[in-house]
């Protein structure tokens, strides 16, 4: 199975000339300061030996620290990435997605480190179902004790970054009462609205955008794997089960010939598990019946009409061309927020997925850089000085 997630470098040191000279609007209208800052962030997540001066602008020494914490769902694991040398530093809870690596996925240690490096105090929690592939209500609350933990430790409501799944988890939890007084804001990247939707998606390759155009857009095969993986007794007969869960497992942790781990399927069970693997068009239809059986579980994990109780500064950013959770999630996303706590949703060429891409023209990129610096802008108001 291919990457699901290309890991891509985008080209953006040469914008430096463009935040630093810039139009006479542009200058007036964006302080140069803030902006340097986030394309030195943008730069070192890109690439982390990145050097020159644009990007080791305002660049902090990080110490790295792992931790555990009793919290009211069990032991909670995390990682902290802390500014040495910043006093009173903001805060914000950096979530990763849907993959067995979890903390440990070198894209999320990557990000925590250049947002430390730029002066946030980063903390990573151990989100353990999304760690099985499993985007489950649980986990809702598990990201609103890991606010809950930054935020006692730093005195300070703290922000929630949540990358793929766990985006849309993280509007949840800040829309609910317990977790609200310790949130100061939330920033969903490639983020869902609604699970069903996406889950169609997924079975049949076709996504729907607000204005209730229909459109052909082709799933990664990760998606159906996933949808499949969270519920296999709809696939598989009792006996089955363990033996395909493996298999699965072996597949979506991309090891070399996961029908190895099959051998001891049924008939009946081999092919299901090939058509899964090889043959999903088959599928559709059981795929379709599977979302009508489990809505309600679909529903409890999507921030479709469940953010009335929103009221903080809300950041949406999504890739163009995301072939997991497609960027009309976003647009849903920026009709369901509260008007009045959305300050930036950015659909853009220059992210694939949740990682960088390339080949983005400079204004695609000055709106990531501007898109960031207002994220960096919101720690501040929670946070000290720089």
């Amino acid at each position: 199975m291919t990457r699901f997630i290309r890991t891509k470098k985008v080209l953006i040191f040469l914008f430096a000339l463009v935040v630093l000279v810039g139009t006479i609007g542009a200058v007036v209208l964006h302080p140069i300061g803030p902006h340097l800052r986030a394309l030195s962030l943008l730069l070192r997540f890109s690439s982390p030996k990145a050097q020159g001066f644009a990007a080791s602008f305002a660049q902090h020494p990080v110490k790295e620290e792992d931790g555990s914490v009793q919290t009211p769902r069990g032991l909670l694991r995390y990682r902290l990435y802390i500014p040495q040398d910043v006093k009173n530093p903001g805060g914000v809870v950096l979530l990763h997605g849907v993959h067995h690596l979890g903390i440990e996925d070198r894209r999320l240690w990557n990000l925590a480190r250049a947002l430390a490096s730029a002066g946030v105090e980063v903390m990573t929690p151990e989100l353990q179902d999304l760690a099985d592939y499993r985007v489950t209500a649980q986990t809702i609350d598990v990201i609103g004790d890991s606010a809950v933990v930054l935020s006692t430790r730093m005195n300070r409501k703290v922000g929630v970054m949540g990358l793929s799944f766990a985006g849309g988890l993280s509007l949840l939890t800040a829309a609910k009462s317990e977790f609200t007084e310790k949130i100061s804001f939330v920033v969903a990247i490639g983020a869902h609205d609604d699970m069903g939707r996406v889950a169609r998606f997924f079975a049949a390759n076709t996504i729907t955008s607000p204005d209730g155009i229909e459109a052909p857009f082709h799933a990664h095969e990760y998606g159906v794997l996933v949808l499949a993986y969270s519920h296999l007794e709809d696939f598989f007969s009792p006996a089955d089960v363990p033996i395909a869960r493996e298999a699965m497992r072996q597949r979506l942790w991309e090891m070399p010939d996961p029908m190895k781990a099959a051998a001891g399927l049924s008939p009946a069970g081999h092919t299901e598990l090939d058509q899964l693997f090889n043959h999903r068009e088959v599928l559709e239809q059981a795929l379709l019946k599977g979302i009508v059986l489990h809505k309600d579980e679909m529903a409890a994990i999507s921030p479709h009409g469940h953010l009335e109780q929103l009221h903080i500064p809300v950041f949406l950013l999504h890739g163009s061309g995301d072939t997991i959770i497609p960027s009309s999630e976003t647009l849903w996303l920026a009709k369901d927020v509260p008007q009045n706590t959305l300050r930036s949703a950015l659909i853009s060429p220059a992210l694939v997925h949740v990682d960088m891409g390339d080949k983005v023209t400079w204004q695609q990129q000055w709106q990531l850089v501007d898109f960031m610096a207002q994220v960096l802008a919101a720690t501040e108001n929670v946070g000290g000085n720089r």
